[in-house]
């Protein structure tokens, strides 16, 4: 298994794996359309790999995960200079042998390397093995999101419950 930069002829490829990755995150409660936003992926896909912010991970020659990574800039002044690793996947089938674990190695490199000196990621409550990765990582909860529906959408589901 080798984990090199993305280039410009991998973003089909990524781009396939990030609507797997969509489309499996619906299964924790993600609200992001995976086929519906394969275009608009394709475009964002392109842009990392075009910054450089973009890894794959190939065995056999053939892509099996990715990372997409950046480091936070904004209009306000802070403490720490932050690297985002943006969105990480490996194939069902490959994981547990590492490639996950890999691909992150690659990330933090390459964000350290770019001047972060502190690391962040985000993972859906509900993907406890996701959250597993990170912990074993060292990556400790530092802000939660919580979320409910509006009033609209709660009339909506007792709509259709009864």
């Amino acid at each position: 298994m080798d984990v090199a930069a993305a280039t410009g002829d991998d973003v089909g490829a990524v781009t396939e794996l990030w609507v797997a990755l969509a489309r499996e995150q619906r299964a924790h409660d993600s609200h992001l359309l995976a086929e519906e936003n394969r275009e608009q992926a394709r475009d964002l896909v392109a842009q990392y790999v075009h910054t450089g912010d973009c890894a794959v991970a190939r065995s056999g020659g053939q892509p099996v995960g990715f990372v997409m990574f950046h480091v936070e800039t904004g209009f306000f002044e802070t403490d720490a200079t932050r690297g985002v690793v943006d969105n990480i996947y490996v194939l069902p089938d490959l994981r547990g042998e590492g490639v996950g674990s890999a691909l992150l190695d690659y990330a933090e490199g390459q964000l350290r390397d770019a001047g972060a000196d502190v690391l962040a990621v985000e993972a859906l409550w509900d993907n406890e093995a996701a959250r597993r990765l990170y912990d074993r990582r060292g990556y400790a909860p530092h802000r939660v999101t919580m979320e409910k529906p509006t009033d609209a959408g709660a009339d909506d589901a007792e709509r259709d419950d009864g």
